[in-house]
């Protein structure tokens, strides 16, 4: 089928509709002369992970914008708190770009319309987060950022004219000559239409499905990642999963899990034991808080712990969507202790991008939770995710308006072809084929003898099999015979639905699946040659950092 004609002659064909993608084609239409854009996502807006997301948006805003009693904050602290998060494998390039255009970045997003929080002078609340110095997360909603960008993004997007498509399905990358020239994608009436364009962003979001117990939303299934895994494109760190500490650990166990946002802790929530003890800092980065958290649940008799969120003034009426979610959920904030434990949340590595988001595959470029870009390393700081998204897609967009086409050797991609350590800071890269590498050396996974045929279960099924073996294997605590345990269930998995299932007639179920196989085995991949724990990524049978191990491992 022939796509229709709002589709034809783009110069941009942005795949996403979260915070990277709309931001690269409002930026792109408004732009003089303008680039022929247009947006295509898998849902509707308000299924994005965008619209899911809670805390706010990291920046550095001057004193005359912002209320708080003492102007202590600068761009080298939001560095410092960045690197130091990131646990050594941030690249500090890609951080200084972060921290230094996304002030400029929020105020453009407030001239669209975004309603931040302000106190009584009318300046914008700053909100303080775990790993955070200081307050400089500006919020809306109290913790509805996330519906409130999304929301901007949209109207700016529609005002501009840009052509959105949604409920269609990415199902690969077209490649001509070296290049990406468009995409495949699996209509909303199961019709394929091959869509070209000059140049593709992915702005496809993460994969929390990998896991049962997610805040992503179920369209979160690493579609990005996987297809530019199979186009040929580098990608990197993604062993590195960030679990959020409190996920409320009530109410349906479909869908995504209610988010409690970090900025309660920065209000005065404390963590408590099933003995009512605290047992972590609360405002510690994430990865310290949910290995605290995963190791306390592990060795009670309960499934959760506790925040404690009577010391939060006036939470209902300050986080009130939050509030009625958790009402929803069956806990009632004003009385009770709210149960929570870890869920998956962010996955911080990807496609690998220099400081333009442009990918080793020319023509393809890649922004947000989608990218490898080097701003979280090991492990994200709370809030610079939608501030990637923002920063990362606009910088695209100014690329392509330049005339760029290929990659440059900046930011993460610097070390790619040269990678001695003392490059210019970059950090060292070692290539995994597929084949986990150790410190031993290299550990061939054996091929599956599985027939094409899928188990006698249901797609569902299959899925639901795929996210336990990832919770038991690859979780926040994992080892070399949990992650062996893994490897071999997703094998299998990877083997019947990558042959006798990507035929785009079997459906986006079943395209999903093969989708969240090839993210996890890469996944698996760089948590089997990652011997230490560093950041997000908890190994029990190598509790250490090494030095060794400062390194990104790329497939």
């Amino acid at each position: 089928m022939q796509p229709p004609d709002a589709l034809r002659n783009l110069d941009l064909l942005v795949v996403g509709g979260g915070v990277a993608g709309l931001s690269a084609a409002v930026r792109a239409a408004a732009a003089e002369p303008g680039l022929r854009a247009a947006v295509v996502a898998k849902a509707a807006a308000d299924h994005s992970a965008t619209w899911w997301a809670q805390g706010g948006v990291a920046a550095v805003l001057a004193e005359r914008e912002v209320e708080r009693p003492s102007f202590t904050d600068s761009v080298e602290s939001h560095l410092s708190d960045t690197l130091a998060a990131g646990a050594g494998l941030c690249d500090g390039e890609a951080v200084r770009v972060l921290v230094g255009e996304g002030p400029q970045r929020v105020r453009e997003l407030a001239s669209f319309g975004a309603h931040f929080d302000r106190g009584a002078s009318g300046r914008w609340l700053l909100a303080r987060e775990g790993g955070h110095s200081v307050a400089r997360v500006v919020h809306s909603g109290g913790a509805a950022t996330g519906a409130e960008v999304e929301r901007t993004l949209v109207a700016a997007a529609v005002a501009l004219g840009v052509t959105l498509v949604e409920n269609w399905f990415a199902v690969d990358l077209i490649v001509r000559a070296g290049r990406c020239a468009g995409v495949t994608f699996l209509t909303a009436d199961a019709t394929t239409v091959e869509v070209g364009a000059r140049h593709v962003l992915l702005g496809t979001g993460g994969a929390g499905q990998l896991y049962p117990v997610t805040t992503n939303p179920l369209q979160s299934t690493g579609d990005g990642i996987a297809m530019a895994l199979r186009a040929g494109a580098a990608v990197a760190d993604v062993e590195f999963v960030q679990f959020h500490p409190t996920a409320l650990d009530a109410g349906s166990p479909d869908g995504p899990r209610v988010l409690l946002s970090e900025a309660l802790r920065g209000e005065g929530a404390l963590l408590r034991d099933e003995a009512g003890e605290r047992f972590v800092d609360e405002m510690a980065p994430r990865d310290i808080v949910a290995a605290s958290v995963a190791d306390r649940i592990r060795s009670s008799a309960g499934g959760h712990v506790w925040l404690d969120i009577s010391g939060v003034s006036g939470f209902s009426a300050r986080f009130a969507s939050l509030a009625e979610r958790v009402r929803q959920a069956g806990v009632d904030p004003d009385r009770e202790w709210l149960p929570v434990a870890p869920a998956a949340h962010y996955m911080c590595g990807g496609v690998m991008a220099d400081l333009d988001g442009a990918t080793t595959l020319p023509g393809l470029w890649v922004a947000g939770e989608t990218a490898c870009s080097g701003v979280h390393g090991a492990n994200r700081l709370a809030s610079n995710s939608l501030l990637e998204g923002m920063v990362f897609a606009a910088r695209a967009v100014e690329a392509i308006l330049a005339g760029k086409s290929s990659p440059d050797p900046t930011g993460v991609l610097r070390a790619l072809n040269a990678p001695a350590p003392d490059d210019g800071g970059a950090i060292r890269v070692k290539r995994l084929h597929r084949s986990a590498e150790t410190a031993t050396g290299p550990v061939e996974r054996p091929s599956s003898t599985a027939p094409c045929e899928r188990s006698a279960g249901t797609v569902s099924d299959d899925r639901r099999r795929l996210q336990k073996a990832m919770a038991d294997g690859v979780g926040v605590l994992r080892d070399a015979g949990s992650l062996a345990e893994a490897a071999g269930v997703l094998d299998v998995i990877g083997h019947q639905y990558g042959c006798a299932h990507k035929d785009v007639t079997s459906g986006v179920a079943s395209l999903e699946i093969r989708n969240l196989a090839e993210v996890a085995s890469a996944a698996i991949a760089g948590a089997q040659a990652r011997t230490e724990s560093r950041g997000g990524h908890r190994r029990s049978d190598f509790p250490s950092t090494l030095d060794a191990m400062s390194c990104r491992f790329v497939q």
